[in-house]
């Protein structure tokens, strides 16, 4: 009896879940962002909304609130940025898969850097994001939100076992 065969995503479904898994680590309880770099169908780096490292995060002694904004974090966009920067990796001509459109701050540090296109699921409110996009030849792809599981059935694959709990 043949075993039915779950659909595989598409290149775009696929890093905008790993968008989506990065954003779970996320701190700032207002929105939870993920962004992942991605280059000839490669990982270059990724980022989520946090507080800048050592500093305290939204989840634990809240958010700093300036003009409607929490300012105690820095965003996903930036955060895959700094990675890239950090681990010496260019990020020109990649596409940015980012769980929500990007702030004004996020896109135009994307479009310095040379991203060349963003797919996103869902929107932000008050940013020039997609004007600047626009007016920078950014590709923008809006597309719908992925399956929010994870098609992984231990028991139906022959060559696997549970692994014991370690202690």
């Amino acid at each position: 009896m043949a075993k039915k065969k779950s659909k595989r995503p598409s290149w775009d479904e696929y890093f905008l879940k790993l968008a989506m898994l990065a954003s779970e680590r996320a701190t700032c309880p207002r929105m939870h962002v993920g962004c992942v770099l991605v280059k000839d169908k490669f990982v270059l780096a990724t980022g989520y909304n946090g507080s800048l490292p050592g500093q305290p995060h939204c989840d634990e002694v809240g958010c700093l609130i300036v003009d409607n904004h929490c300012v105690r974090t820095n965003h996903a966009e930036i955060n895959a940025l700094v990675q890239a920067t950090t681990h010496g990796i260019n990020v020109r001509e990649t596409t940015a898969y980012i769980t929500n459109m990007s702030c004004t701050s996020c896109a135009k540090a994307l479009i310095a850097a040379g991203i060349k296109r963003v797919v996103v699921f869902s929107d932000y409110h008050d940013t020039l994001a997609t004007k600047f996009y626009t007016e920078s030849g950014v590709k923008i792809d809006k597309l719908s939100m992925p399956a929010k599981t994870i098609n992984y059935d231990l028991k139906s694959y022959t060559s696997a076992k549970k692994t014991r709990k370690s202690k």
